[in-house]
C-alpha cells in the first residue's frame, strides 16, 4: 500500500511525539531533587535477574538433550551470559555477548 506524503508525515510525527514523550516522562515523573519512590528502586534492583532468567527459559525451551548437539551451545553461551553479568554487571554486554558468542557457535562450530 503506497502511503501520501500527508501519511507518512503524520506517521513520522506520531513516532516522534511518542519516542520524545517515553523518554522524558521518566525525568518529569521522577525529578532529580525528589526520593525515587521505594518501588521503583526495587523494580531496579530484581527486573535484571528476572529479565535473564526469562530470556534462559525462552531460549531452552526448543533444547533437545537427546539429539543434535545435545545443548552443548546453549550451555556455554549461558555460562558466558553468568560469568560476564557477574563480572561487569552490565545487561548489554552479558546479554549481546552471549547472543553473539552463541550465534557464532551454532553458524561455525556446532554446523
Amino acid at each position: 500500500m503506497i502511503q501520501s506524503p500527508i501519511q507518512s508525515a503524520i506517521t513520522i510525527a506520531v513516532i516522534a511525539v511518542t519516542i520524545l514523550a517515553t523518554r522524558a516522562l521518566p525525568f518529569l515523573l521522577f525529578p532529580a531533587d525528589k526520593e525515587t519512590p521505594r518501588l521503583i528502586v526495587y523494580l531496579g534492583r530484581v527486573l535484571p535477574s528476572a529479565i535473564i532468567g526469562r530470556l534462559i527459559v525462552y531460549c531452552l525451551k526448543g533444547v533437545s538433550l537427546l539429539s543434535g548437539s545435545h545443548g552443548l551451545p546453549e550451555a556455554i553461551a549461558i555460562l558466558c551470559v553468568a560469568v560476564v553479568h557477574h563480572w561487569k554487571h552490565n545487561l548489554v554486554l552479558s546479554i549481546g555477548g552471549g547472543t553473539v558468542l552463541y550465534m557464532f557457535l551454532v553458524q561455525r562450530i556446532f554446523v
